[in-house]
């Protein structure tokens, strides 16, 4: 396994569209080991293939607190079937906008098709923290950011703030 070096914002490449896997094989097995690794050692509960540079529909998620069990899901092509009227709002954050952090209102619980990495279609449940994350990384695959559910204000504010750290990085 390896861990991946995660892209931040303002990367241009988290704003494209993810292309479905039209097959999984041992290179998206690979891809999703690497994305736990690289997941876990950020540390993380989500990440998209997108954020490590690949665009494929391929996302990683592990909710457990610490001290509990892992409950990695690899969640192949995902696509979000059904969602509730009733809303919840979490403070999110994400591996590509790090130590950024706001409240983010979305649908309290989705219903989610996709693939395992055996190919099987599954759907799952989820509400709480876990329907966060899954339409947190489900955004990613579209381009979209959390920050794009924030005003303009803050979300201009926070871009500018990381294109100006990448410009010194590149500097130095």
């Amino acid at each position: 396994m390896t861990i991946r070096r995660i892209l931040i914002i303002p990367e241009p490449k988290l704003r494209t569209l993810s292309a479905p896997v039209e097959k999984i094989d041992s290179e998206v097995r690979k891809l999703v080991e690497d994305m736990f690794e690289t997941m876990y050692d950020a540390p993380g509960i989500g990440l998209a293939a997108i954020q490590v540079g690949v665009q494929r529909r391929v996302i990683t998620i592990d909710v457990a607190r610490d001290g509990e069990n892992k409950k990695p899901l690899a969640l192949i092509n995902p696509e979000i079937i059904a969602a509730s009227e009733e809303t919840s709002i979490y403070s999110e954050g994400c591996l590509s906008i790090p130590e950024y952090y706001e409240e983010v209102e979305r649908p309290a619980k989705v219903a989610v098709r996709f693939l395992d990495v055996e190919g099987k279609t599954r759907e799952v449940e989820a509400e709480g923290l876990f329907a966060t994350c899954v339409q947190h990384e489900i955004d990613h695959l579209n381009g979209v950011l959390f920050i794009d559910h924030i005003s303009k204000l803050k979300r201009d504010r926070v871009i500018k703030k990381f294109t100006k750290q990448a410009k010194h990085k590149a500097e130095a």
